[in-house]
Formats: structure tokens, sequence, C-alpha cells
């Protein structure tokens, strides 16, 4: 015998397809129910989701409770965070201090040098930029990227792992050195988060309610937008395959429960951190 839905009560519309929103991104299909003389808005899942639900819901009011930063996407199950506007800012940091401080010498990926333990600079790279052009690219492009995996992922897990999936990139750009001029930019970041989105869609096909031909539109989406930002002729194919291939590896992990823990949200976010001072703590040393 099939039980009736199960009911979520919400203050309002908007919080109701606020969390509808929220569930979908996560595999759980509400209904969303208006206002009658009962009840108000709210939300009816089926039984044996709504523990579930209850639980995703908790965990997205504790991450918004104090930052109104997280905006779900109409219709898409994609959620868009605003955290990828502090990278945005941090990059155009950089790129201000090197014009007035030389840091490429000691911090751009020189193949040779990495090949003989210059590991940092694989991620000092990341930080830096050749012109305003190149800052511009990047910057644009890795907002919207980045803020959709942070949306899905967590803020600490996207950045982390897209940050590691840039030099990964930049580790393959100097294990086969098709280009032995030294390497720079956020490319290999960028195309990493572009891998963790393209995984997402994988994720959200599994779960009930997600036809193929979801999944053939949005991994194809991935890759046609690999194909159009990352295999530019004037660009560094290596590193942004590297990074495009590190970014669909690293994904796959994101997709543990583990990683929708708060607290390791947090440990994620002081990694990306320290991943970022320890590299330049060295990289300016020598």
């Amino acid at each position: 015998m099939d039980l009736p839905p199960t009911r979520i009560p919400t203050r309002n519309k908007r919080q109701a397809m606020d969390w509808s929103l929220v569930l979908v991104s996560q595999g759980i299909e509400p209904v969303i129910e208006r206002p009658d003389e009962f009840n108000g808005w709210g939300l009816s899942v089926a039984p044996e989701e709504h523990g579930r639900a209850l639980e995703i819901i908790r965990l997205y009011r504790s991450e918004n409770r104090r930052w109104g930063l997280r905006h779900p996407i109409a219709q898409t199950g994609f959620v868009f965070d605003w955290s990828s506007l502090s990278w945005v800012i941090l990059i155009c940091f950089f790129y201000w201090l090197d014009v007035r401080v030389d840091l490429r010498t000691s911090a751009m990926v020189h193949p040779a040098d990495v090949r003989h333990g210059a590991w940092w600079q694989l991620f000092t790279a990341v930080w830096l930029h050749a012109h305003i052009a190149h800052l511009a690219s990047n910057g644009t492009i890795g907002f919207i990227l980045l803020g959709l995996a942070c949306g899905r992922f967590g803020a600490g897990p996207a950045l982390l792992m897209s940050y590691i999936a840039g030099a990964g990139g930049n580790l393959l750009r100097a294990i086969f050195p098709v280009n032995t001029a030294p390497g720079l930019g956020a490319s290999g970041m960028v195309m990493g988060a572009l891998g963790l989105l393209a995984v997402q869609s994988l994720s959200l096909w599994r779960q009930r309610g997600h036809p193929r031909k979801f999944l053939l539109t949005t991994l194809g989406t991935g890759i046609a937008l690999f194909i159009l930002l990352g295999l530019s002729p004037d660009s560094d194919v290596t590193a942004h395959f590297g990074g495009f291939a590190c970014g669909l590896l690293l994904g796959q992990l994101l997709l543990l429960k583990a990683f929708a823990r708060p607290w390791i949200k947090v440990l994620c976010g002081a990694l990306f951190l320290a991943a970022t001072l320890l590299p330049w703590a060295l990289a300016l040393r020598r």
C-alpha cells in the first residue's frame, strides 16, 4: 500500500521555491503546495525521502544562516554561490601586485624547475596572468563556473578541488613540456571547475526522475565548453586538459556523503587557504 506524501511547511512562496530547488539538486523531487484554508505554503515529498529532505534543508539553512550568497537557479537543479567573487578579487590582487613587484620569476611554472623539486610553482602560477585580457577572460569565466561549483559542493570543497585540478594541469604541462616556455594563469583551475560541474550532471542523472536526455545535454555541454574554452590554438592546451581531467576525477570524490558535512567544508576552506599561502611563502623565499 502506497503511503501519502509527507508535507514540509514553509514560511512563504519564495522559501518553498528555494527549498524545492535545493532538494531537486540532491535528487529529491518535491511538489510545491499552495496555501489553503488550513495550511500555508509547503512542500510534499515521498515518505521514504522525508528524513533525508529535512536533513538537506537543515544543512542548507545552516550554510546560509549568515550569508545570503547562495541562490538556486530556477528549473536547473543548480545553485549559484557568490563566494566565487572572492576568488576573482584575489586573482585581481595578485595581478595588481605582479605589476608592481616581479612575482613571475620565481612563481611561474618552469618545467625544468618543477622536475627538480620546485613544486610550489604548480600552485603559485595559478594566481598570475600575462596581461589584463588574460585576467579578464579567466576572471569572467571562472566567476561563473566556480560559482556553480561552489553552489553544488560548497565553497571550501569546490575551491580546493578546482585549485588542486589547476595544479594538476600545471604538473601535466611540466611532465610533458610540449611548450617549454614558462606557464601561468588560472585557466587550469577554471577547467577544473568545469570538470566538477560535468560530474555534477552525472550525479543528478543517477537520481530518480532525471532522464538520459538530461545527461547527454549537460555532460555534452561541459565537453563542448571545454573544447571551446580549453582547446584554443593560442592557449596552453596541456594545462587545460590536465585541469579538466583532474576536475572530473576530483568531482567523483566530492560526491561522497562525507563532503556534505559542514566541518568537512570548513576544513577544505582552511586547506585551500594553506595551499595558497605555503607555496607563495616558498616562492618568495627563493
